[in-house]
């Protein structure tokens, strides 16, 4: 597992009508601060001032089809040909970072067909490479292409 040490980070978050919001700077909208919400926050901060990934490569919480199901990524790094990269499956922070996790994310993966998967509780992450429909643990989160 990569233990996450996160930047400095001064969420912007509202309440209204005893329901909490925090400002997303990716989808440019607030949002329901939930749980799950923090740690896709504060995992996109780290993305963005950490490992360098620029604002304009990262989507949040499109909805994709499996299928006739809709389903909902938490977030997709683009390379710079706009190709899908990584996916990233956040969890709130007592979640377990199982097979269950990381089989929702190469659920994604059947559709997205990205090299990287990630799998984030907030605390720690697991990264992955795929490759010719091999599946290698990483020690750390790759470095943007």
């Amino acid at each position: 597992m990569i233990k996450i040490e996160y930047p400095p980070y001064q969420p912007r978050i509202k309440k209204e009508n005893d329901t909490e919001f925090i400002f997303d700077a990716v989808r440019k909208r607030w949002v329901v601060l939930t749980p799950e919400e923090w740690v896709r926050q504060n995992f996109l901060e780290y993305l963005i001032q950490v490992k360098k990934y620029p604002p304009s490569l990262l989507a949040v919480e499109k909805e994709i089809r499996l299928g006739d199901l809709k389903k909902r990524f938490d977030i997709v790094v683009y390379d710079v040909h706009s190709k899908p990269w990584m996916i990233i499956e956040c969890k709130e922070m007592n979640v377990s970072l199982n097979r269950q996790v990381l089989d929702q994310a190469l659920r994604y993966n059947i559709t997205m067909q990205v090299p990287y998967l990630v799998i984030t509780n907030g605390s720690y992450c697991m990264a992955f490479q795929c490759t010719d429909g091999t599946l290698n643990e990483l020690q750390a989160i790759p470095a943007r292409t």
